[in-house]
């Protein structure tokens, strides 16, 4: 060997130790491109993003009181020196995530489904575990190579201009899945942690099964626990052997279901007005006042920068988003702005529901569908315009066009009292009755959800009556 190629080796082996960092819940070494100060950068970084993309949702100290669990959890965990932060996300979806550097986050939409103190402080510490065990930062390692940063989160298609913020600002690094040998250490860390503060632990496996009886994809938005903690149930009997040997001779575990509800009382369930809400097949948008209503059976997903439908089984594609309308310029003009980069077939001044327009035809290409044909309007509406297109393949378009103009048309403003009548779906406590069904439940409660799905919130099975005097959860209409 050459004193070069010695040189090589010597510099190879030091990137190598560098790259080797200490796992601080295992003691042994694994090669890590982050280090803790990088960790603390990516979660301080990504934190306003993440809360720009998703919000925070406070609810009768709901904040603090999610804070206060976590960071009792992290004080006992292998990191207490990280600046954790815990924070619940305006978001419908049953999720929970973390961000390498003590970043926690978990969504309002989960908060239904768990069934006291014990298991919010199972779900949390096991996030927490996520981050101590440096699996968070071992996901950005394998995703970015090294580099610090966010990966777009493309949900239905990749980003291309005009239609880029189908993808920009997203936060798809965040949910990548983990293994199961990660998955089965923070169960036990969220366990370790939980009882160690004197939470029961019979919790974790508690919170797995009601996780694991959900239906993959029946949730909206961002990724749900299923997609991004795969297998939650086939993990409850390994856990359960740990959570009794945790347990073993201690009775003084609590559990505080009563004072979670009254903490949940209340909470939105599904989609915050505030950011626009889907009624079936309707969009409708309170603030902004106006409502769109697409084709039913379609896929409707609302984010803060765009509402994207997709049809089932087809890569036919609705898209709405604001359009920042130059100074002085007419819709025409906005539209033309709009679409550069997208050749025009055909185009025409209209008006939609008394609102001025601008209607064409345009073909394209976008990263991931390759070429397209859109039929796009671009809506003049209280000061702003708005952009509503259809997507298809070339040779799909004609007959989709009658299916996206007939959405376009659809494009309507609502009056005062219209928006002021829009109102969230909320959790409510109902004290269970002689005789009551989950189905007699979720009929009296309006049909918002189903007898199947007041179950699992109750941690219930739906062949089983619920107990008379009980109080469990139901969902109340807007």
């Amino acid at each position: 060997m050459n004193s070069k190629m010695s040189r090589i080796a010597i510099v190879a082996l030091l990137a190598f130790i560098v790259a080797c960092a200490t796992n601080p819940v295992t003691g042994k070494r694994e090669l890590s491109f982050m280090s803790e100060a990088q960790e603390i950068s990516t979660g301080q970084e990504s934190h306003p993003q993440i809360l720009k993309e998703m919000g925070s949702y406070d609810h009768q100290g709901l904040q603090g009181y999610v804070s206060d669990i976590g960071l009792r959890l992290a004080k006992s965990s292998e990191r207490p020196q990280l600046p954790w932060h815990y924070t619940v996300v305006d978001q419908p979806v049953v999720n929970a995530f973390a961000v390498p550097g003590g970043f926690v986050y978990i969504t309002r939409g989960i908060l239904a489904y768990l069934d006291s103190e014990a298991q919010l402080a199972g779900v949390v510490g096991h996030e927490t575990g996520h981050v101590t065990a440096r699996h968070s930062a071992q996901q950005y390692t394998r995703a970015v190579g090294g580099t610090v940063g966010l990966a777009a989160l493309s949900i239905f298609v990749p980003a291309a201009r005009p239609f880029g913020q189908l993808a920009e600002q997203g936060l798809g690094v965040l949910f990548l899945k983990y293994g199961r040998g990660d998955e089965l250490q923070a169960d036990s860390l969220g366990a370790k942690y939980a009882a160690t503060n004197g939470w029961d632990p019979h919790a974790v496996p508690q919170f797995l099964a009601t996780l694991g009886r959900l239906s993959e994809g029946s949730e909206k938005g961002i990724p749900n626990w299923l997609s991004t903690h795969p297998d939650p149930a086939s993990r409850v009997d390994e856990v359960t052997a740990l959570v009794q040997k945790l347990a073993a001779g201690r009775s003084d575990f609590t559990v505080n279901r009563d004072q979670y509800l009254q903490r949940i009382d209340g909470i939105i369930y599904g989609d915050n007005p505030e950011q626009g809400i889907v009624r079936a097949n309707v969009f409708l948008h309170p603030g902004l006042r106006f409502r769109v209503e697409y084709p039913k059976g379609w896929v409707i997903q609302n984010t803060p920068q765009q509402v994207v439908a997709k049809a089932p089984e087809a890569n036919l594609f609705l898209l709405l988003q604001l359009v920042q309308k130059p100074q002085g310029r007419n819709v025409q003009d906005v539209a033309a702005g709009s679409m550069r980069g997208f050749r025009m077939l055909d185009g025409q001044r209209t008006t939609i529901n008394g609102l001025d327009a601008f209607i064409g035809v345009y073909q394209g290409a976008i990263e991931g569908l390759g070429n397209v044909t859109v039929r796009a309007a671009h809506i003049a509406h209280n000061n702003q315009v708005y952009m509503l297109a259809g997507l298809a393949p070339p040779q799909a378009f004609e007959q989709s066009d009658g299916t996206f103009l007939q959405t376009i048309r659809s494009f309507r403003p609502l009056s005062a009292a219209e928006a002021e009548n829009i109102h969230p779906n909320r959790i409510d406590l109902y004290v269970a009755r002689q005789g009551d069904t989950w189905e007699s439940i979720a009929e009296r409660s309006g049909g918002v959800v189903t007898a199947q799905t007041l179950s699992i919130m109750n941690n219930s099975q739906p062949r089983d009556r619920p107990t008379p005097g009980a109080r469990i959860k139901i969902v109340v209409p807007g």
